[in-house]
């Protein structure tokens, strides 16, 4: 079972800082992520998404490479590798994976002109570590799926001093 908490920062580069961070502890196998998208607000109200995954470009990549391969059978294999192309980059634009986009939208459109907040999905983590490193960043927890001992112990290390 993962669970899904969402920080705010009061700047983009503050939440990609944060996200950057926990990609390091990941390689450490501190903590798995099933999902790290940061939400900005921007000054005419919309929300623009910064995901890690590109579901259209990967979408368009492999639809180009099967389109390559079904036209050689017609013995047009540019054709192909076009229409496969558009057609994957098409589905990969419909598809959503991790954390609901209609979600991200909708918590984040409460932030202030300006804000990020940084949405995870995270599938396993050792807390120790994890609060250790984290301790000093800031942000504010906006939501949280932890229970509550989990979740002040995340406040008050994201609050605390940092530790160097």
């Amino acid at each position: 079972m993962a669970d899904l908490l969402v920080i705010a920062y009061p700047t983009e580069a503050a939440a990609e800082e944060i996200r950057s961070k926990l990609f390091e502890l990941q390689k450490e196998y501190l903590i798995e992520l099933g999902d790290a998208c940061i939400a900005v607000k921007r000054p005419d109200g919309s929300v623009k998404l910064n995901q890690v995954f590109n579901t259209t470009a990967a979408g368009a990549a492999g639809g180009a490479l099967w389109g390559t391969l079904i036209g050689m059978l017609f013995l047009n294999p540019l054709v192909g590798a076009a229409i496969g192309a558009g057609a994957g980059a098409l589905s990969g634009k419909l598809t959503d994976v991790g954390i609901n986009d209609a979600f991200i939208k909708e918590v984040a459109a409460s932030l202030h002109n300006g804000d990020a907040a940084l949405f995870l999905l995270i599938r396993k983590v050792t807390p120790d570590k994890v609060l250790a490193r984290l301790q000093g960043t800031g942000g504010k927890i906006m939501r949280s799926s932890f229970d509550e001992t989990k979740e002040a112990a995340l406040r008050a290390a994201l609050a605390a001093p940092d530790a160097g």
